[in-house]
Parts: C-alpha cells; structure tokens; sequence
C-alpha cells in the first residue's frame, strides 16, 4: 500500500524525503544503536557482469541493491521484494549465499546476501535508485562502497 502511495509523490521531492530519512535514521541508530536486518542482492546478467546501483541519498558510491527485511519477513522475500521495486524487474534462481554481521551507523547489521540472474531490463525507480548498470568481476568501478567488496566474497 504505501508504494501506491509513495508512487504519488513527484519524484525530486519523494528523492528529498528519501535523503531526511536517511540522515534521520543515521542519527537515531548512533544515538539507539541496536539491530537492522537487510539484504544484499549480486544479481548477474547473462554475461556474468554484477549489476550495481547508485542510491539517491547516502555517499553516491555504488553498491548492490537491497535493503530492510520487514519483521516477520522472510529474507529471500524481503531481497525480491525490494530489487522489484527499485528496479522495476525480477530475478531468477536466487539463491542465498551468507549472512555478514556488520556495523551500520552504531548499529548492528544483520545483512543477508543473494545471488541470482536478472530477469528483464532493469529500469531504476528514479526515486530511491538513481542509477544502475553492469560491470565486469575485473572492472569494478573504483568509487564503490566498501560493502561490495564483501559481499563478493561470498560469491568467489
């Protein structure tokens, strides 16, 4: 219901909201602390490239998409789910290859990580991804979140 909803804002303002929230959250997590769940997801095309994707909030480097596992979700849906709507496409043969504990701005990060090959164009929502495009293992660009970097090696 609420990606209807959010679907009637214009996109330059749902961006904004999307940068308050980020910068809210990052404070209330070093502030709280605790535990997130997310997900990661390396979805490769038929070349084998890994697909990343610029957010519209946070550092502007590239990373994999994902994100928050709703509670009580499970947390191969929670990956479809959010690659769907940020990336307007599917996936097939996800497959979970780990789980990584990390710290995420004073937080606890509990990041489940999937593979799975692309099923369809990726069209990126223009409103939490900005940008997305396949790379090569070998040519990685150099402006990229230190995450990706851990999250492949749990691919090799």
């Amino acid at each position: 219901m609420l990606h209807l909803i959010a679907g009637l804002i214009p996109a330059p303002l749902h961006r904004l909201l999307y940068r308050v929230a980020h910068s809210s959250r990052k404070r209330w997590l070093r502030w709280r602390g605790g535990e997130v769940h997310g997900c990661s997801v390396i979805a490769r095309d038929a070349a084998g490239r890994v697909l990343l994707v610029r957010h519209s909030y946070g550092s502007g480097l590239w990373s994999f998409p994902g994100g928050g596992i709703n509670r009580g979700e499970e947390p191969a849906m929670g990956a479809a789910r959010e690659f769907s709507e940020e990336l307007r496409c599917g996936l097939t043969d996800l497959r979970h290859l780990g789980t990584l504990d990390e710290q995420f701005h004073g937080a606890r990060n509990v990041a489940h990580v999937f593979t799975g090959d692309i099923s369809g164009e990726p069209r990126p929502d223009m409103r939490e991804i900005v940008e997305a495009r396949f790379f090569g293992l070998d040519d990685l660009p150099e402006n990229r979140s230190r995450m990706v970097d851990a999250r492949l090696e749990l691919l090799r």
